[in-house]
């Protein structure tokens, strides 16, 4: 007869003295809108929060997704969900979201991705041809990044507790022998590029969830990346690193890699490139475009000399016919993201505490 291990009921205790980031984060017992946005509340709450609660029992960095070894062969894993509202909007929808993101944060790993799960938690009420409306825009999504939706689990709630369909993917991809890409090999000297107009999705939701009219409609670029990634790779070039600037947008993203790498980050604001129609939107919102989130569109890091051959495949590329190198990376302020106005002044480009649009994605 074995003797069962006592189990502790006390929770661990939260020490907030090394929590910095500004209200509501450190005086606040309580989860806020912030917490989800992925900038500093978010980081915060996962470095004090999580991982001292999980202990010895956590084993992974910070990035969307773990690259483990299993035998001989290099597997990626990840997990995410996806909570956007509302759940249809210009240029797609959450079941588009769930497969492009999962598919993408794979592909930012250099993997390629192989199967996704599926699992739905349903809102009491929800009508049945909207959530068919969403599966089936799942799989025609994974029918075009070329993955399989594998397994899955489905829960209902109370009515007035979910927004119709919150859904959560998890998805593995594998990684060749040679691929290394991660924020911590960015390296003073690489270029920074990114493949695309920035700022539609955020623009897209937003004006959908507040019926705002900017004269023309704006259209999420949701899509799958793994394609894009694959042809960079195939140049041959080392990739260094590789991120899809989600939540918090292209500013977060830059300072979370300036961070883990401990390099900094000059941009050339006059380089990035912003397609009018979210330019006027964020100007009448006081929004910042770099701020917003993308859902189709990502961040590299390569070597100076294999810049150009990689931007040349990137343009040949249906999602990267717009890339541009918009900085460099640099020994000067690490773990700082500054920018060059189009005045000619110099910005301190600060990782957000929470986010600008809620609920994006």
């Amino acid at each position: 007869m074995h003797e069962e291990a006592e189990v502790s009921a006390t929770p661990p205790v939260i020490d907030m003295d090394g929590w910095v980031c500004p209200m509501p984060l450190r005086d606040s017992p309580n989860i806020v809108m912030g917490h989800g946005g992925g900038g500093a509340m978010s980081g915060e709450l996962i470095e004090h929060l999580f991982l001292p609660a999980f202990g010895a029992a956590s084993e992974t960095g910070l990035a969307d997704s773990a690259v483990i070894t299993v035998g001989a062969t290099k597997l990626a894993f990840t997990t995410d969900s996806f909570v956007v509202k509302p759940m249809v909007f210009p240029g797609g929808s959450i079941g588009e979201l769930a497969v492009n993101g999962t598919v993408n944060d794979l592909a930012m790993v250099g993997a390629r991705p192989a199967a996704l799960s599926t699992a739905f938690i349903l809102e009491e009420g929800t009508a049945l041809v909207d959530i068919a409306r969403i599966a089936a825009a799942m799989g025609t999504a994974a029918l075009g990044a070329d993955v399989k939706l594998v397994t899955g689990d489905t829960k209902v709630v109370d009515a007035g507790h979910g927004d119709g369909v919150y859904i959560n993917t998890a998805g593995i991809g594998v990684v060749d022998d040679g691929v290394d890409i991660r924020p911590e090999r960015a390296r003073p000297g690489d270029v920074v590029i990114v493949s695309g107009e920035i700022g539609l999705h955020g623009v897209a939701v937003l004006s959908c969830r507040e019926g705002l009219e900017f004269g023309t409609t704006v259209f999420s670029d949701t899509a799958p990346l793994n394609g894009l990634v694959a042809a960079m790779i195939a140049t041959g070039a080392d990739v260094h690193v590789l991120r899809d600037p989600t939540r918090g947008g292209v500013a977060a993203t830059l300072n979370e890699i300036a961070r883990v790498a401990k390099v900094g980050v000059a941009l050339d604001e006059r380089t990035i490139p912003v397609p009018a129609e979210v330019r006027d939107a964020c100007a009448l919102l006081g929004l910042d475009p770099m701020y917003v989130a993308n859902e189709g569109k990502l961040i590299a890091f390569v070597p100076q000399q294999d810049a150009d051959r990689v931007l040349a495949v990137m343009r040949e590329h249906p999602l990267g016919a717009r890339s541009a190198a918009i900085g460099v990376c640099v020994e000067e302020h690490p773990g700082m993201v500054v920018a060059r106005t189009a005045l000619g002044g110099t910005r301190v480009v600060d990782l957000p505490a929470g986010e600008q649009l809620p609920r994006i994605c």
